[in-house]
Order: structure tokens, then C-alpha cells, then sequence
């Protein structure tokens, strides 16, 4: 899960400094002798690591250069403090970045693997492809001249993405049977990471797949959207975090603003001095209107926090399963030679002081994971009894009547359903 919080710089020091007694301080504090003592390493750790390095050099059953030893042991070394603390190599490390920008560099195309062929799904507008002719449903079969069939289709795949300006060659079998190769320039691609539509006429449905430095500004964009196509405010919304895995913190802040006047979003907890505390500040979005927002167990981080601060401030109902559990902060930190780590800095905490970690964001309406299978009904209503009398004019359209079907999406069903009550029990209505 790779998310992005804040960047710092890191400078890389020498395993060991070694300061005469002149460059000395004269006085050191308590505090000062125990950092000392415990970053420095003894001779014979250092001894130990390069009796490995060399072991493995010397003996190991294949050759195995320097680069990839040290790489290896700079991921081991980070691997051990936490399941999201790693090192990224200086393409991964720049991936990361234009996945918190909302973009990818590749080619433009929407691939998939089908019966052991790589199928080109959909063709984006302006990009290599789209200018290049490609269609969906053409056949990717070589990448930079090299076949794809038997190989492994995934990581041939992964070889269409690569830095913005480069090229790659692509061999392509048309629906006709016709080849044609192409040598396409890779260029940023955008990423959308909110999607909405209108339900039920009144209501508003809002899905956001992950956190962007775009996602505030896009789901801004699709609410004043919605209010346009509505002709005014919504009666209801519901905001789907379901299966979001997190991304730039930042967003998720400005969103939980967006819909909350005053108090805490989000604060945390660290040994660094610099821990992070937002709030949110006068002014709505979408004043007055009841918000649902729907979880389940892959709503991680950056959900998660939006979630902790709509409930704390009983700003909405949050329906569905309880959430990962994934509230640490991940610094990423840029090394001198291009590439970075991504480090664990600290814990997240909801408004009202809560830890998400290892904990989540329980429901205030717990929904299990289910799938609703349709049935015929065996039991027969008065209107399908042989000469049953009429009935008189229905009077009350209290029934709840949706385009959302609980065997299509049970929880959306249940939000609509939530969201419907209310203003069922407004006055007036």
C-alpha cells in the first residue's frame, strides 16, 4: 500500500562518526549520552555485516552483484520495523509520486488478460494509442519486438508503463487479423479517483477509490455537478470508501473540512516534535444534508481518518464492516541517489483521541459482507386469491421503491434506505 503523507529530506550520514577529543563537546546532557549510545554501532556489528556481505559474495550458488546485496539488506532492514516502512528504488520511487498526483505514464490503454492474450480493453482519448489507431479489442502480441505468448503476461504488462518521453514498441493484432507495430512515446495519463452518479433522483452517490493530491478538487467538482443536475440540493448523500486503501492524507483533510465547520479532523502522535494536527474550518459543502458513508475491511488510512472524523463530529452515519486498522503515518523520505523509503513517523488519532491502528472505525450500523440471492415468493397475497375483491386508491406512497436492488449492492440498499428515513421523519414531509 503505497501512501504518501509529507516529504522530507534525508540525509544519509556515515554509519560511524568519529570526533577527536578537541572537536568534542565539552558537556553533553543525559538525554544527549543516551541518543549517543544508542545509535552508534560496536566494531563488531560492522565486522559482522561485512563477513555476511563477503559470505554470500564468495559462496552463495549464484553470482549476485554489490548494488543488488546492498539493496537486499536495505529492504531487510526496513522490512523488520513494520508491514509499511520500505525502500523504493528510484523508478518505484517516482511511481509513488505520480500515483499521489493522480496520473500513470504509460501508453493509454486499459489492458487485460484474456484466454492467455493480452486484450486491449479501452483506448484513452489523446493518448499514444488513441493517436497511434489502437482500438479496443486489438491484441497485444510483442512488446519492444519480444513475444508475449507463453511469457508472463503480468509483467510483460507492467513493461508498457515506464518514465513520460520514453518509447516502447508495440506489436498489435487487429480484430481483422491484420498486425501492425507501433512505437508509441509514453505520456502522463490522468487517473480519476471519484466517480458519482444520481440515485433515486434525489440523491447523490459519491465513490472514491483512493486519495489523489486531486481527489478534494474532483469530488468538489462532481458535488456542485450533482446540485446542478438536481436543481438544488440533494435530499441525501452517500460517500463509498468501500475497498479504498488510503493515499495522500491531505485530500481526505480537505474533504472532512468540506463537510464539517469547526474542531478536529485528525492529529498525531510521534517521537518527532512536528506531528501533525488539522481542523476544520467555517463553511459547508453540503450544509444540512445527511450524509451516509460506507466502509468494510479494505477502507484503510486516509478512509479511515475521513470516517473517525465524520463520526466523532455526528456529522454522518458510517454503515458496513469495520475497517483495516492501518492508522500509522508513512513519511517519505527522498535518499541523494533518486530513490526513497517510505518510513512509519507516527499514529493517527480521530477527533476524540481514538487510534485507528491495528483498532479501525467500528460502524454505527454494522452490515455483514453478504450476497442477496433472489427467491420467489411462495406465499400468495390477497390480490392473487381467485375473485378477490378490489381495493381502494392507494393514498400512502410510503413504500420504499428503488433502482438499487439489495441483491445488486446490499449496502448501498441499506444507506438509501437510511438516508430515505430521514427524510421521511423530517416535518413536513
Amino acid at each position: 500500500m503505497k501512501r504518501l503523507c509529507h516529504y522530507t529530506i534525508l540525509l544519509l550520514l556515515p554509519v560511524a562518526t568519529l570526533l577527536s577529543a578537541a572537536e568534542a563537546p565539552a558537556e553533553k546532557t543525559a538525554n544527549e549520552e543516551t541518543t549517543a549510545t544508542r545509535a552508534q554501532l560496536s566494531l563488531a556489528d560492522l565486522r559482522t555485516f561485512t563477513d555476511v556481505f563477503n559470505q554470500i559474495r564468495a559462496n552463495f550458488v549464484e553470482e549476485v552483484d554489490d548494488h543488488t546485496l546492498m539493496n537486499a539488506a536495505i529492504r531487510g532492514m526496513l522490512s523488520k520495523l513494520d508491514p509499511h516502512s520500505a525502500y523504493m528504488e528510484a523508478d518505484e520511487f517516482r511511481q509513488l509520486d505520480d500515483d499521489s498526483r493522480g496520473r500513470y505514464s504509460g501508453i493509454g490503454v486499459e489492458v487485460a488478460i484474456k484466454d492467455k492474450h493480452i486484450k486491449v480493453m479501452s483506448i484513452m482519448d489523446d493518448g499514444a494509442a488513441s493517436r497511434a489507431g489502437l482500438v479496443a479489442g486489438d491484441i497485444i502480441t510483442a512488446i519492444d519486438h519480444k513475444s508475449v505468448r507463453g511469457g508472463n503476461l503480468r509483467e510483460a504488462i507492467s513493461t508498457l508503463r515506464g518514465e513520460a518521453g520514453t518509447e516502447v514498441a508495440v506489436t498489435v493484432e487487429h480484430e481483422n487479423g491484420e498486425v501492425s507495430e507501433h512505437t508509441l512515446t509514453r505520456d502522463y495519463v490522468p487517473v480519476a479517483s471519484v466517480f458519482s452518479r444520481p440515485l433515486d433522483t434525489d440523491f447523490g452517490y459519491f465513490q472514491i477509490t483512493h486519495f489523489t493530491r486531486k481527489s478534494a478538487d474532483e469530488l468538489k467538482e462532481q458535488i456542485a455537478y450533482m446540485q446542478d443536475l438536481h436543481g438544488g440540493p440533494m435530499t441525501g448523500v452517500v460517500l463509498d470508501l468501500r475497498s479504498n486503501p488510503g493515499g495522500v492524507l491531505k485530500p481526505a483533510v480537505t474533504i472532512a473540512d468540506g463537510f464539517l465547520d469547526q474542531g478536529k479532523i485528525v492529529f498525531t502522535r510521534g517521537r518527532s516534535e512536528n506531528q501533525l494536527e488539522y481542523s476544520a474550518h467555517p463553511g459547508q459543502w453540503l450544509p444540512d444534508t445527511p450524509i451516509v458513508v460506507l466502509v468494510n475491511r479494505g477502507s484503510a488510512s486516509a478512509s479511515e481518518v475521513l470516517a473517525g472524523a465524520l463520526q466523532d463530529h455526528e456529522r454522518a452515519v458510517i454503515v458496513g464492516e469495520r475497517t483495516l486498522g492501518k492508522g500509522s503515518v508513512q513519511s517519505v523520505l527522498n535518499l541523494r541517489n533518486g530513490a526513497g523509503i517510505r518510513l512509519t513517523t507516527a499514529r493517527y488519532y480521530t477527533p476524540s483521541g481514538r487510534s485507528i491502528q491495528a483498532e479501525g472505525i467500528q460502524p454505527d450500523v454494522e452490515l455483514p459482507a453478504l450476497k442477496i440471492i433472489d427467491s420467489k415468493d411462495v406465499h400468495k397475497r390477497e390480490v392473487d386469491l381467485d375473485h378477490h375483491l378490489d381495493g381502494e386508491p392507494e393514498t400512502h406512497a410510503g413504500a420504499f421503491n428503488s433502482e438499487v436492488s439489495a441483491a445488486d449492492d446490499y449496502a448501498l440498499y441499506q444507506a438509501l434506505i437510511l438516508l430515505k428515513g430521514v427524510d421521511l421523519l423530517k416535518p413536513g414531509s
